[in-house]
C-alpha cells in the first residue's frame, strides 16, 4: 500500500470518528440545556456494550442495515443515489410473503425461492428508475423518491382490497397481516429469539460486494462510470448499461432488507414490518463511505445505539436522544467528507502544479 493511499484511508476513518464525536457533543449539550446529565446518559447508554444480550441484540438489529446500506453504496459507486430500498424493499417483503406462503418446499428449496422472489422483485421496482433514467434522463432521486410513495401505497391499497375477512353477521374487517409462512421457509436463529441467521447472510453480502466492486472488472467499470461517465465511455464502457445494471443490483438487495423480519421473526407481512429500515441503509452507508468494512462497524453502531436506548427511559432520560444523535451524526459526515474532498483536491493539484514547476 503505497503512502498516498494510506493517507486517504487514514483522512477517510478520522472523518468519520471526528463525525460521531460531534455528535456526542451536541447532544450533550441539548441533555445539558433540557437538565439532563450527559455524563450520566451516556454511562448508561455506553455502559450496556458489555451485557450479552444487548450485544445479541445490537447484531440483530445491524443486520438490515448491513444489507440495506449495502443496497445504497452500489448506487453510490456509480453516482447514483438510490433513495427507493425502502419502497424496493416493501414491494418485495409483500410478494415473498404472499407467494412464499402459495408454495410447498422442502426447508432450504423453500428458503431460497423465497430469496429469489425477494431479489426479483426489488429489482424489478428498482429497474423501473433505471430504465426512467436511462431512457428519459429523469433523475434518480426524484423517481426513486416517487416510487416509495408508490409502492406504500401500493401495499395500503392491496391489504385493503384483497386481505379482509367477511365473517357472517359482521362488519369486513381487515386482517393486520399476511398469511404465515410455512415452517419451511422460516430462517433459523443462532440464538433462539435474540440472534437470526440472516446475520451471516449480510455478511455474505458484505464480502461479495467487496469483491464484485474492487475485485472484478465489472466493479472496476462500475467505478469508472460513476467518477467519470465521459472517460469510460471513451474506453468502451457504456454508462447506460452500468446504470440499469447497478440499479437491478441494488434493488435485488434491497429486496432481501427486510427479510429477517419476514423469514426469521413475525413470519408474515404486516404494514409496519422492518419500518424506516430502507431509509436508515443510507445513514449507514454515508457514515461507512460506502465501503464493506465501513458499512459493518456503522451498522454495528446503529444497531447499538438502537438497542441500548431503552435503558436510558429507565434514568428518566428520553430515548430520542439517541435519534438526534444518529440524525447530527449523518449530518455532521455528509459536511466533513465534502470539506475533506476539497482538501484533497486541493492537495492534489499542488502536488500536480509542483511537478510541473519542477519538470519546467
Amino acid at each position: 500500500m503505497n503512502r498516498q493511499k494510506l493517507q486517504r484511508m487514514l483522512v477517510t476513518s478520522a472523518s468519520s470518528v471526528i463525525a460521531i464525536i460531534v455528535a456526542l457533543g451536541i447532544c450533550a449539550v441539548i441533555l445539558v440545556i433540557t437538565g439532563k446529565d450527559p455524563i450520566k446518559a451516556f454511562s448508561t447508554l455506553f455502559g450496556a456494550a458489555g451485557e450479552t444480550k444487548v450485544l445479541q441484540g445490537m447484531l440483530n438489529r445491524a443486520t438490515p442495515l448491513m444489507i440495506s446500506a449495502a443496497a445504497v453504496a452500489i448506487g453510490f459507486k456509480m453516482n447514483l443515489f438510490n433513495i427507493g430500498v425502502e419502497g424496493q424493499m416493501r414491494v418485495a417483503l409483500l410478494s415473498t410473503a404472499v407467494i412464499g406462503g402459495a408454495v410447498n418446499l422442502p426447508a432450504p428449496l423453500h428458503i431460497a425461492f423465497c430469496f429469489v422472489v425477494a431479489m426479483a422483485t426489488g429489482a424489478i421496482w428498482a429497474g423501473i428508475a433505471g430504465w426512467l433514467k436511462v431512457k428519459r434522463n429523469v433523475n434518480e432521486v426524484i423517481s426513486t423518491i416517487m416510487l416509495n410513495f408508490i409502492a406504500l401505497s401500493v401495499v395500503a391499497w392491496s391489504f385493503d382490497t384483497f386481505f379482509r375477512v367477511d365473517k357472517e353477521g359482521e362488519s369486513t374487517s381487515l386482517l393486520v397481516k399476511t398469511k404465515e409462512l410455512p415452517t419451511t421457509a422460516w430462517f433459523p436463529d443462532l440464538v433462539d429469539r435474540r440472534l437470526n441467521g440472516m446475520f451471516i447472510v449480510a455478511i455474505v453480502i458484505l464480502v461479495l460486494f467487496w469483491v464484485l466492486v474492487w475485485k472484478t472488472k465489472f466493479g472496476f467499470q462500475l467505478r469508472a462510470s460513476g467518477a467519470n461517465s465521459g472517460a469510460a465511455r471513451a474506453t468502451g464502457v457504456d454508462p447506460k448499461r452500468m446504470v440499469l445494471v447497478s440499479m437491478l443490483i441494488s434493488g435485488a438487495i434491497a429486496g432481501l432488507v427486510g427479510m429477517r423480519a419476514l423469514m426469521g421473526d413475525v413470519h408474515a407481512y404486516q404494514n409496519n414490518l422492518a419500518e424506516q429500515q430502507g431509509f436508515n441503509g443510507i445513514a449507514v452507508a454515508l457514515l461507512g463511505r460506502n465501503h464493506p468494512a465501513g458499512i459493518f462497524f456503522s451498522a454495528l453502531l446503529f444497531g447499538f445505539l438502537g438497542e441500548a436506548s431503552g435503558r436510558l427511559q429507565l434514568e428518566d432520560i428520553p430515548k430520542e436522544i439517541v435519534t438526534i444523535m444518529t440524525g447530527i451524526i449523518v449530518l455532521a459526515v455528509v459536511i466533513i467528507n465534502e470539506a475533506v474532498k476539497r482538501w484533497d483536491d486541493r492537495r492534489i493539484q499542488r502536488r500536480a502544479a509542483a511537478m510541473v514547476e519542477a519538470a519546467s
